[in-house]
């Protein structure tokens, strides 16, 4: 009982200690688990396995150290723990101050009763605890990882450890104090000042990418046009392009053959090579055949067509060199896939070409399909046609300049200036008819029409100068207008009209005359003794200042007009040997008939 200030007696409310509390107060502390403990048990995982790599040695010899000194015998008896020993949980420790409640009232020999010295040895106890019970306790594996993870170690504040950093030492920890690993003797930890153990992934490094293949090429001609086609594709992009017999040769990739394909005017066929060896017998042509991956471009569910061609060969039979190579496909597809490729000689998926010469063999895969002087247009060809890739030459080797007139008097069914519209506006020769390479196996579809889309972008809308033809055959010149009409040639971008060419007027000052005029069986029987003649005389009155190209088998043509060529060309039209003569018309330069 106290009293206030004015002597009145004043209750206050005292608070009992009860048997269980007085158990809760002697119970020792609870061990921590959950979420934060296993960081706890990690950062020291982590900090041991680093300790074990910067110094191996001492690493082992402390650890035998404190192996020791948790196998030393206690001096207070067996169940007693050592000096060097921390007590179990759960078990009170006789050295503390604190008491059960049986020993309510009992003085403990341990206590801080009994001075100053017995409380000094119980410090030294709580101090030399820690360690030992670490080392009592059972060591942990770390967990196993990934090749590609790594467990990042807690480094000290305001600091970054890089663990593939081989440029200095490792880092050093931060101390800690001893009694902050043990729970029981642990107090609340700042986490927040950690740093948590991350698992991170390493980048790994990007791939080169892949480059291209690049493969030999061979585009054939007619013969005459090797350095004119040679030209042409050093003006597409395949600076390494040479000349040879009846082609040119270069390389490119899978993406250039195609292109190759769209654009060339003056190639009959794209050529890859895929296999070469020297041959001594037929059977050579077997294994060379049999050893040639083909299942990479075709397989057995497409049909095949081989064809074989010779120069300077000691072969004795074309037709079994053709048949041993079509076995070795074959032979090859059959073991593979387990069935054979169908002969289709008219319309085959996929077209093969033998060139052999001396004792060479080579293999060519045709990206092709049909000939490429195949534009899609021509369905209407008349009599004596001229095909499209030597028209397109005979304009290459003239020297026509795409901006100036152009002026056709036997044009037939107008190919040769159905071949200049297309030149003048930009347009690729294989914008309308399919390939070869399309049927082949993993063909990009997609790639391939955005090639295709790219060229038509550069397609130009009309012609800057007028193109003319003019031929005598009505019916001629309806076929012309419909090659022109199929072609996507308006009427306003060439005029087609009947008329004699000995009669025909310049329709501009300066220009060209390309012309491919009847000659051998389309002269007949009926042939005009006076036709070069008169012809002559209307070119020489009419077209002063513009240039003649004419191609012909008859090697006297020149005679007959009266002119003498400036240059002449050897040129194949088909299985005809003829020549391209290039004549320069000058008013007063000849002299009239």
């Amino acid at each position: 009982m106290s009293s206030d200030e004015q002597g009145r007696p004043r209750k206050t409310l005292t608070i009992k200690k009860t048997a269980r509390d007085a158990h809760a107060e002697d119970a020792p502390k609870r061990t921590r688990t959950g979420a934060r403990a296993r960081l706890v048990a990690q950062i020291e995982r982590t900090k041991e396995s680093v300790e074990r790599q910067k110094d191996p040695v001492g690493y082992q010899r402390r650890q035998e150290e404190e192996a020791r000194g948790a196998r030393k015998p206690s001096a207070g008896g067996r169940g007693a723990p050592s000096r060097g020993q921390a007590p179990r949980a759960g078990q009170p420790d006789r050295g503390s101050s604190q008491r059960g409640p049986s020993d309510r009232g009992t003085p403990n020999r341990g206590s801080s009763d009994r001075g100053p010295s017995t409380r000094g040895r119980s410090d030294d106890i709580r101090r030399d605890a820690a360690p030992a019970s670490r080392a009592a306790r059972p060591q942990q594996r770390a967990p196993r990882l990934r090749d590609d993870q790594y467990i990042a170690p807690a480094t000290p504040a305001g600091r970054f450890y890089d663990p593939f950093e081989d440029d200095g030492p490792a880092p050093e920890f931060a101390p800690e104090p001893e009694h902050a690993a043990e729970p029981e003797f642990a107090q609340e930890r700042d986490y927040s000042r950690e740093r948590a153990p991350t698992v991170e992934t390493r980048s790994r490094r990007p791939r080169e990418p892949r480059q291209a293949e690049i493969f030999t090429v061979f585009a054939p001609c007619p013969q005459g046009l090797e350095e004119a086609l040679t030209a042409e594709m050093q003006a597409l992009g395949y600076d390494d392009a040479q000349a040879g017999r009846a082609g040119c040769s270069f390389t490119a990739d899978w993406s250039g053959v195609q292109r190759a394909n769209l654009y060339s005017r003056l190639a009959t066929r794209i050529l890859v090579q895929v296999a070469h060896a020297e041959i001594s017998h037929e059977d050579d042509i077997l294994d060379l055949a049999r050893d040639t991956p083909w299942e990479r471009w075709f397989g057995a569910e497409q049909t095949l067509r081989v064809d074989t061609s010779a120069i300077k060969s000691p072969v004795q039979s074309l037709q079994y060199c053709n048949l041993r190579a079509k076995d070795g496909i074959c032979d090859r597809l059959r073991e593979l896939e387990g069935e054979r490729p169908s002969i289709d000689t008219v319309r085959p998926d996929a077209r093969v070409h033998l060139f052999l010469t001396g004792h060479t063999a080579t293999l060519y895969l045709d990206t092709s399909g049909e000939s490429l002087f195949k534009r899609g247009w021509r369905l209407d060809k008349g009599e004596a046609p001229l095909r499209e890739n030597l028209a397109a030459g005979m304009l290459a080797l003239a020297g026509w300049d795409p901006a100036a007139p152009l002026l056709d008097p036997f044009c037939g069914s107008g190919t040769i200036l159905i071949e200049a519209a297309w030149i003048a506006l930009g347009v690729p020769p294989g914008i309308s008819r399919p390939f070869g390479f399309e049927r082949l196996r993993d063909h990009d579809a997609y790639r391939w029409r955005d090639l295709k889309d790219d060229a038509r972008s550069r397609i130009l809308p009309q012609l800057d100068a007028p193109l003319v033809g003019y031929d005598l055959d009505p019916q001629a010149i309806e076929f012309a207008q419909n090659n022109a009409e199929r072609a996507w040639l308006t009427a306003d971008s060439i005029r087609f009209e009947v008329g004699d060419a000995r009669q025909v007027t310049a329709p501009a000052d300066h220009g060209w005359i390309v012309t491919n005029p009847p000659y051998g069986e389309r002269m007949g029987a009926e042939q005009d003794p006076d036709l070069w003649r008169d012809w002559a005389t209307c070119l020489k009155r009419n077209f002063a200042g513009w240039q003649l190209h004419v191609i012909t088998s008859d090697l006297t043509l020149p005679n007959q007009m009266r002119l003498k060529p400036k240059r002449r060309v050897p040129l194949h039209n088909g299985s005809l040997d003829c020549r391209l003569f290039g004549f320069e018309l000058v008013a007063a330069g000849y002299r009239d008939a």
